[in-house]
Parts: structure tokens; sequence; C-alpha cells
């Protein structure tokens, strides 16, 4: 017995002796403990968890070497070999933030994105075919948004102090050299592009990537679509024209074709016009895209845009109206846009593409004849992937080589060829979900220049909580003159501008809230004297500076998404024929929009409205010698929609524009010599016609019965 009892007491004492107690505490990397993380030793059962102070200890009876685990959600697993021999070990830890794509910060300074897919974005791609006013275009819709100026006498987009030709068009990343189609003097012009064609829109109002060149104050990116999903055929007939579409699917692809005509000529005999036309707008289209998916990963897509329009007007002497001057123009547009994107590995995309444009305008001025032709052709290739958690790298080249040509009959040609050569690298770096920095740089060589150019971007990004955060942009960017002034002088060296910008934004429950502030400083603008265009030197400067407010709701309200943007703008130059600085006349220092939409389900309707409000715009009265120094009247417009079903795939569209019947004027123009008053005539530059109503009925056929249309308008 008392040997029994020897034994037992011996292999207690060795057990004993064998255990080891393995204790310390769990932190983050600012000395934060960490409860709740699980702790254990590889293999075996034994383990412990952490408590409110990050501490920890058990016991393990295991011997030898074995691998210490730690793990908790939001962090990197913790992996360490330790030696068990019955030794008490002290073990601290400290884990590093696991970066989560859900989780961490995105940059938002300057940009609005929109898409279908993202639930970070405050302005979805619906949302350009379905606000009132814009009728369906992407520019209009966009126009209610911070950041940007109505000028209602062309329809582009100015955004924060900029001309319209400063916002740049690029899809799947392609440059467009013009976004618009062809209008009359002093009437808005729409975009080229469909809003239902792309799953994805970027609009960014500065600071926006080094991938970007080429645009001195915004940049518009389109994602298109990828292969639909079923075949389909949709018609339309309109109050102006008619089209249709047959999109045909298969399991790994999709084409599809469009043809549209507009003629405006019918339209016009009804509607009163300030226009004096001779003969209205009249255009066909014809719009193609291949998508084909390739291997497990790639996808490669083909886009064609193809129209020509025409149209001819009587332009009326200010001085004496019975003396017209006939404005005729033809105008041809070709638009190739091939993409190519592929998974290179786990961590690695490349994609790039191919775009050619060519702009084709035949102008007649009574008996002058001119040809203006712009011929375009983009490639880019971009390598983008991780190359840890915390560092994202994005690195490209591409090449834009534009020819221009004016020929003017009897007079001779004007004509230059332009070949921008770049390259691009940008990094994410992410010190934690909650804070990451975008350092960037564009390098350009400009062949008529004959100089290399190193442009830096920078942002960055902290998140103040889990809905709310702040960002920071920076960034030099430039672009070459207008063609009008490059065609006579080709060393005209390119505008710049530097962008400062500082946002919060914060997006918590279908309710967005934005604020930003910006300053935008302008140099080597165009500069000449008086109206004579023989002495063009790039010595224009100019500032910008504003506050912006954007607020969305579409949760507060039943069946009602609306939203509120205000923009303050201060800005002035000294630019062109300027003798001072001042504020340029596309520009206004309020503008407010309220855009709302109810969706009606017993009537299975869906009805917008939108107000928009820009305050007077400067213009240049002769009378004065001081520069820009008349106001215009205050613009207002209230438009309206309203989409009807019938049938689930049959919609009724009503729209009308101006439903108020506001006289808007945008400007003066003066006539040539003094009257007996020693004055200048003046003419005020008004809409075409007060109101604009469009009625369509949009029918769509296929298999599945509930497939309309209603995101396309």
């Amino acid at each position: 017995m008392k040997t029994l009892s020897t034994l037992l007491l011996t292999l207690i004492t060795m057990s004993a002796f064998c255990q080891t107690i393995i204790s310390g505490r769990i932190t983050d990397k600012a000395t934060n403990p960490i409860a709740l993380a699980n702790v254990l030793l590889l293999d075996t059962y034994d383990g412990a968890s952490s408590d409110n102070d990050g501490k920890y200890s058990f016991t393990t009876t295991e011997e030898g070497t074995k691998i210490l685990l730690v793990k908790f959600i939001g962090f990197k697993a913790y992996q360490m070999p330790v030696t068990l021999s019955g030794k008490p070990l002290n073990i601290d830890i400290v884990l590093e933030e696991e970066i989560s794509e859900l989780k961490a910060v995105t940059i938002s300074a300057g940009t609005f994105a929109a898409s279908d897919e993202s639930r970070r974005t405050v302005f979805k791609a619906m949302d350009i075919a379905t606000t009132a006013g814009a009728t369906a275009d992407i520019a209009g819709a966009l126009n209610t948004l911070p950041g940007t100026q109505k000028v209602g006498e062309t329809g582009r987009l100015f955004v924060r102090g900029g001309e319209g030709n400063e916002t740049r068009t690029f899809i799947d990343g392609m440059l467009v050299l013009d976004a618009y189609g062809p209008s009359a003097p002093n009437t808005p012009s729409r975009g080229r592009f469909l809003p239902f064609m792309f799953k994805g829109t970027s609009f960014s109002t500065g600071g926006y990537s080094a991938e970007y060149g080429q645009a001195l104050s915004s940049t518009l990116v389109l994602d298109s679509r990828d292969k639909a999903e079923m075949t389909r055929t949709d018609i339309g007939i309109l109050s102006v024209g008619g089209d249709v579409t047959h999109t045909q699917a298969w399991e790994s692809g999709s084409i599809s074709g469009k043809l549209q005509y507009t003629n405006i000529r019918p339209y016009y005999g009804l509607i009163n016009q300030e226009i004096d036309w001779k003969t209205a707008p009249e255009s066909i289209e014809g719009i193609s895209s291949f998508r084909q998916q390739v291997g497990k990963n790639g996808m490669v897509k083909l886009y064609g845009n193809f129209s020509h329009t025409n149209y001819s007007l009587y332009n009326h002497d200010i001085d004496d109206y019975n003396q017209t001057q006939l404005y005729d123009l033809e105008n041809n547009y070709n638009y190739l846009n091939a993409s190519y994107k592929d998974v290179l590995s786990n961590n690695w995309i490349v994609r790039g593409g191919l775009s050619y444009t060519l702009l084709d305008n035949n102008i007649k001025l009574d008996q002058t004849a001119i040809g203006d032709i712009e011929k375009g052709i983009h490639a880019k290739t971009v390598f983008e992937g991780s190359i840890s958690d915390q560092l994202e790298l994005k690195t490209g080249a591409e090449v834009i080589n534009r020819n221009y040509e004016q020929a003017i009959y009897g007079a001779g040609n004007r004509e230059f060829n332009e070949v921008i050569a770049a390259t691009f690298v940008e990094a994410d770096l992410y010190a934690s979900n909650n804070f990451v920095t975008r350092v960037g740089s564009r390098v350009e060589y400009n062949n008529l220049l004959e100089k290399l150019s190193v442009d830096p971007r920078l942002s960055m990004a902290y998140k103040t909580g889990s809905t709310g955060q702040v960002s920071f942009a920076y960034g030099r960017f430039r672009q070459s003159a207008k063609n009008e002034y490059l065609r006579v002088n080709t060393a005209l060296n390119e505008e710049k501008a530097e962008h400062f910008i500082l946002n919060y934004q914060r997006i918590d429950n279908n309710r967005t809230f934005r604020i930003e502030t910006y300053y935008k400083r302008y140099s080597d603008l165009v500069k000449y004297t008086a109206y004579d265009l023989s002495d063009l030197k790039a010595t224009g400067d100019g500032f910008a500076k504003g506050i912006e407010l954007f607020w969305r709701d579409n949760r507060s309200i039943r069946n009602i998404d609306y939203w509120v943007s205000y923009s303050f703008l201060d800005t002035k130059r000294n630019y062109l024929n300027f003798t001072e600085e001042a504020m340029p006349s596309f520009a206004s220092k309020h503008n407010f929009s309220v855009v709302g939409k109810y969706f009606v389900q017993k009537l299975k309707s869906q009805i917008g409205a939108t107000y928009s409000y820009t305050s007077p715009r400067p213009y240049n009265d002769l009378n004065n010698d001081k520069t820009n120094s008349g106001r215009t009247p205050y613009y207002a417009d209230l438009s309206f929609n309203w989409s009807y079903l019938p049938k689930p795939y049959i919609i009724i569209h009503l729209s009308c524009t101006n439903l108020l019947g506001r006289d808007n004027i945008f400007g003066y123009e003066y006539g040539d010599v003094r009257n007996q008053e020693g004055l200048y005539n003046a003419r005020p530059i008004r809409q075409a016609a007060t109101r604009f109503l469009f009625v369509g009925i949009f029918i769509t056929l296929s298999k599945d019965k509930s497939v309309n249309q209603l995101p396309t308008l």
C-alpha cells in the first residue's frame, strides 16, 4: 500500500512538473486591449480567451515545440513557435488590423460615384436616367449636383469655375474627344451616350486619379455594362422620332444594335422658336455593342457610335434684323471603343483598350464653305493589384494622338498633329481600415512643345466613425488649348490648374450628407488682345474657390427619394481678351437644385420633379468699360416627368422642362456699330423655346414580360 501511494505521488509530481503556464496580454498597435481574442496551441485542445484588459492565461501539459495561434475578427491571425518545458511563458502579442474592402475607408474628395453595384455611392446609375429636366442626358442629370454651374445655352458640364471643355469623358478608361452632339449657336447640346449603357459612373469635380490626363477641371468616367443576360427587343415611339434596339444574348456573351431617327422639324412647327430655322435639326444614329467572356475571368468589349446630323438657320443682324446670314451644318461622327480586362493572378489584373474618334463638320456661312475635321486615337494599358493587404498599386502607359485640320474655301488650311505620350503610377497605402493615403504621379510628353511634364497627385481619407469620413485631395492638372487657338499657334503652352479639396461625407441609413470646400489655381491660360488671335499667348491666370453642400434622403418619407444641392462659387480670370481680372460669363455665385421622385404603386407610376436656381451671371456689356460688368436675371426652372406602366412591358413617358414658362436669359449679344445714342445695340440670348415637351411610348419584347425600359428613361 505504501509502495502504491509513493508511485501515485511520483506521477502527480511529474505531471505538475511538466505543466506549462502561458500568459500575456493582447493589444492592437495603439496598445488598446483586445477582449475575447482566441488564444490556443495549434493541434491541441489547450487555450483561452482574453479578458476585457486583453489578458489571457492557460495551462498545458504539452511538451516540445508547438505553434501559438491568436485569432480575432478584423485582425490578422498571429502565429509563433513556442518551446514548452514546464517553465512559465509570458507572451505579449500585438495584432495587426486586417484591411477589408468592405470596411476600408474610400477617398471621396471631389468624387460622386454612381453605380448599381456599390453600397457606398451617393448617386445611383438609375438617377441619371430618371431625373426630371435632364431628359435622360447624363450632363443634364449631373448638373443637379454641387460643383456644377447651369449654363443653359450650351447644356455642357461646367465645373467649379471651369469652362465646358475642361471636363473630359472616358468610356472604360478610354478618351472620348467630343462627348456632345452638335447644336445650333446658343442652344444646348446633348451628350452622345445614353445612361442605360453604363453600370457605373464616376463624376469627379477635382483631385482625380493620375490615370486621367488632359482634363483641367473634371472627369466623367463611364464604366459600360457587361454582357446582357437575356435576348430582347426594345421599341421607342417618340414625339421627335423613334428607335429600335435588339439584344441577342448567349451563355458567354451578347451583341446589341440600336437605330435611332430624330426629326425636330414637326415639333418646331408647332412650338414658337427664338431661332429662325431654315431646316430644323434631323439626325440618324446607330449604336452597337459586343461583349464576350474570354477564359474564366477575361472580358472583351466592343462599342461603336455612328451619327449624322444636319440643320440650317438664319442669323439676323443685331443692328438690322432684315439682314441675315445663312448658317448650315452637316455633322458626321464616329466613335469606336475596344477594351479588354483579365485577371493575371489572385492579386493582379490587366486592362486596356483602343479608341478612335472622328468628328467631321461641314459648315456654310452664306457662300463660304468651312471644313473642320478632328481624328483621334487613344491607346492605353493598365496593371493594378495588391502588393500586400496594406499596399495597392496601379500603373500604366498611354498614347493620345490628335490630328486636326480646318479648311476655309479660298483662305487656306490650318492644322496640327498632336501626340501625347504618358505614363502614370499610383499607390494606395492603408495604415488601417480607417486611414488611407493615395500617392501618384503622371508624366507626359507633348510633341508640339517638345516638353516633358510631371504632375503629382495626393489624396487622403480618414474614417471619423462607422458612417462618416474626412477626405483631402491635391493635384496638378494640364490640358492643351482649344483647337480654335492651337490651330493658330501650336507652340501654346498647355493650360494648368492646381486643385486643393477638403471633404466630409456621412452615409447612414439611406441618408447622405456631404460638405466640401476647395481652392483651384489656374495658370498659362490663353490670352490675346481684343479680337486679334494673331497675338495668342499662354499668360492668363485665375482662381476658383467655394463651398458645396449635398443632402439626400430616400428613407424619411415613404416612396419619396429626394436630394438637395447647393454650391457657392467665387472665381475670377484674366484670360482671352479680358482687360482686367473678372468673373467669366459662364460662372454664377449661387447654384441650387432640389430633385424629387415619388413612386405611386396604385397608379403604376413614377413621378419626378426638379427645381433649379442659378444666381445672375456676368456678361460683357460693351456700353461699359469694365470687363463683364453686366448681370443677367436669375435663372429658374421647374421640370416634371411621369412614367406610367399600363403593362409591365409597356411604358408611357412624359416630360416637360421649365413648366412655369420662365423667360430665362443667359446673356446678351451686341452689334458692331454704335447707334444714334452712341451705344451698342443689344439682343438677349434666350432659350430656343420657353418649354420642351417630350412624349414617348416604350415597348419591350422578351420572354420575361416583366422586363421594361424604365431604367433607361
